[in-house]
């Protein structure tokens, strides 16, 4: 595979600014490197050492380096394979909003127990505004989504309401953290 190189390569001084961010109530400190390396594995997180290092200019045992190092502060949680909904027979996508009957510690446990033990509850989201939280189901049919509603989200004994929205187009998924390889330092 051919990598382009993006970046040019260092001249003979080469400045990199330093940035803090918080991560899990830790402040870490990554510099523009880090930055090019988390953007280009956020677009493609199959990216070697190897094709690291001709994108930014750094050897491919430093981009290993920086790599191991950003994993290890949490800044990359993981590495993941998009699949096909219709692949995997889940292609009806539901957004439902939850409004729970009362915020006390046992109903807010009962809800998230519930939350993950339901393999077709993809995403939850504790959110503000009218509902309490924000699912993001996927199921094969609308049989399958008129299950969940009935038999598993509204028997839950802490949901007061529900509201459910089916997704007609997906238009943009899996949108990046990270601004594009373009804008990069």
């Amino acid at each position: 595979m051919k990598v382009e190189n993006l970046y040019p390569p260092p001249q003979k001084l080469l400045v990199c600014l330093p940035h803090s961010v918080i991560v899990a109530g830790t402040m870490v400190n990554i510099d523009d490197f880090d930055l090019k390396i988390l953007t280009l594995l956020q677009a493609n997180g199959r990216l070697t050492n190897q094709e690291l290092s001709e994108l930014i200019g750094l050897s491919a045992s430093q981009c290993s380096r920086r790599r191991i190092a950003l994993e290890q502060a949490q800044l990359i949680l993981g590495y993941h394979a998009r699949l096909a909904p219709d692949a995997v027979g889940r292609e009806v996508l539901g957004l439902i909003e939850v409004r729970l009957l009362n915020h006390t510690p046992a109903c807010v446990a009962s809800f998230h127990r519930m939350l993950s033990e339901v393999e077709a509850i993809q995403d939850a989201w504790k959110t503000t505004g009218d509902a309490d939280y924000l699912l993001k189901v996927a199921v094969a049919d609308l049989a399958g989504l008129s299950h969940l509603i009935s038999h598993i989200l509204a028997q839950n004994s802490g949901v007061a309401h529900l509201k459910t929205s089916v997704v007609l187009n997906r238009i943009k998924e899996n949108g990046r953290l990270m601004p594009g390889a373009e804008s990069l330092p």
